[in-house]
């Protein structure tokens, strides 16, 4: 008989939000959970997915399947990005900067997950937005670095 072995995934992921939503019907209030999930492989490529269900696990496992379809990929120059970019998603809007070497990691929340797990070791990020909200935080990240270009010397 053999064993089934599972294979290590080359996506790391963190845990973004878990809240406890609830529907109310007739009979009462139904509670289910929602999980926003971040995965990323530090090596240019990163997603953000959400998942609901009555169980937390349950949810976990939907939110990491849609994250890995919703992947994307940026070219990284060096450690850091390219240049200077601008994105809102909802009421969310953010404003990520490249540094130099050395500098770090400069943001805070949402946009700190995923910059790292998307492998930047050098920016500075500003969420411009009032709202608290990760999931949104996370996704106007997202539409940020869907803007990023690499331009070429000639």
């Amino acid at each position: 008989m053999k064993k089934f072995i599972k294979q290590p995934s080359e996506f790391k992921e963190k845990l973004l939000d878990l809240r406890r939503v609830t529907r109310v019907t007739a009979g009462g209030k139904r509670i289910r959970f929602r999980v926003t999930l971040v995965i990323g492989d530090e090596k240019g490529r990163v997603g953000v997915g959400v998942g609901k269900g009555g169980d937390v696990t349950i949810a976990i496992g939907k939110a990491k399947s849609l994250a890995k379809k919703n992947l994307i990929s940026i070219q990284i120059k060096g450690r850091t990005i390219p240049h200077e970019v601008e994105a809102k998603f909802s009421a969310a809007r953010i404003k990520l900067k490249p540094a130099q070497e050395g500098h770090g990691l400069k943001a805070g929340g949402a946009a700190r997950v995923v910059l790292s797990l998307l492998g930047i070791k050098d920016i500075t990020a500003k969420a411009l937005g009032r709202t608290p909200n990760k999931l949104t935080n996370a996704l106007a990240t997202i539409e940020a670095l869907k803007k990023l270009r690499l331009y070429e010397k000639k």
